[in-house]
């Protein structure tokens, strides 16, 4: 431990060109004593380290040195590339390995260019949650499932699903039961599978002793053998992809890796266009049914704020020729009957609903009501 600190420590002065003990033991997270200890040790050691004193004052390395500790190992390399989000590189436990590459790539830029990254990071910063995502604690199971993806090896693990046959029944006007509701890309049982097949050795075992995060929804676990392909941050919640199946780490319960085996990678996987498909997909799936609705030119301008972006291609292609007026008549996909209600509302009187005529019923009483409730100015 203090030898990785030793060498961060020459690191931030070759590439900073001068700290002062304060400055060090904020990044080094040690105490200002700590850092008086260690450069002592460092110039034990032949590193020509040396006091600046006075004002502006601090450690620095004698003009001209530079250290050959600037190699990446492996791991290094690997957190390099994602250090645009640290969140989840801490999240997934690389939190110091990514410090340490960046520290290795700083000190290897020649002088002109060291303050490089810190005036990108002072320009452009990347807060990949959503608004509003309540804080909350990485899943237990995400670190040993990226220590399983950096490895490529095979893990057993106990998966929580939804139990769908003990589900209390839903509202027959309650749009689609798959797809794990609004879980994300997660199919019926919360992974999807690419050609229906099961996983290499997978073995289920049914335990129905747990509830969802949802109080209505029973779930059971279920023992998977997978082979982990990669791992994908979503508006703050993380889920592990396969080579054919998505599942969210925060229903993973014990996870064993088997460290002494490696599974062989399929060489044409591409994580990021199997996550593409996989969510434009589930997009598609949560779209049950359609309504008619009748838009004026100005509702027709609002449909892409309205409508959910799977939909709005379908919607558009729908389109009839514009009545003398100009009003349209659409078939705009939605999820249900109740979130549609919803989305059409805002369209305000730019939009009549022609069918379902449960949905039109509920849009005219809505109007009654704002009629009652402005109608006496």
């Amino acid at each position: 431990m203090r030898a990785a600190r030793l060498m961060s420590l020459v690191l931030l002065l070759q590439a900073r060109g001068g700290m002062t003990a304060a400055e060090l033991a904020r990044e080094l997270e040690v105490s200002e004593r700590t850092v008086h200890r260690d450069v002592l040790a460092l110039s034990e050691a032949g590193v020509p380290v040396y006091a600046d004193r006075g004002r502006g004052g601090g450690y620095r390395l004698l003009e001209g040195y530079r250290t050959r500790l600037t190699g990446l190992d492996r791991a290094e390399a690997e957190a390099l590339f994602l250090s645009g989000v640290p969140e989840a590189l801490q999240e997934m436990g690389l939190g110091e390995v990514a410090a340490t590459a960046r520290l290795k790539a700083s000190a290897a830029l020649s002088p002109g260019l060291r303050d490089a990254p810190a005036t990108a990071a002072q320009r452009f910063h990347l807060d990949a949650p959503g608004w509003f995502a309540s804080e909350r604690p990485p899943p237990p199971a995400l670190a040993p499932l990226a220590r399983a993806v950096w490895g490529d090896h095979p893990v057993t693990a106990r998966y929580h699903r939804p139990d769908r046959s003990r589900r209390p029944d839903r509202d027959s006007s309650g749009g689609s039961d798959g797809a794990d509701g609004a879980d994300g890309p997660g199919g019926s049982d919360g992974a999807v599978e690419s050609d229906r097949r099961r996983e290499p050795g997978r073995a289920d075992e049914p335990d129905r002793s747990r509830r969802s995060s949802r109080a209505d929804e029973p779930v059971e676990a279920v023992r998977r053998e997978l082979e982990p392909y990669g791992l994908v941050l979503k508006a703050g919640v993380w889920y592990l992809a396969t080579r054919s199946a998505i599942y969210r780490v925060d229903r993973f319960g014990e996870v064993e890796i088997h460290t002494g085996r490696r599974f062989d990678r399929d060489g044409s996987f591409d994580l990021a266009a199997f996550w593409s498909e996989r969510a434009a997909q589930f997009a598609r799936s949560l779209l049950t049914m359609r309504v008619t609705v009748r838009l004026s030119p100005a509702g027709r301008r609002l449909l892409p704020a309205v409508t959910d972006p799977a939909a709005l291609d379908d919607a558009l292609a729908s389109a009839s020729e514009p009545d003398e007026r100009g009003w349209a008549t659409f078939a705009i996909p939605v999820e249900s009957p109740e979130v549609a209600y919803g989305q059409l509302l805002r369209f305000g009187p730019e939009a009549e609903v022609v069918a379902p005529d449960g949905l039109r019923t509920l849009m005219a009483e809505a109007a009654a009501r704002m009629r009652d409730l402005y109608g006496s100015g």
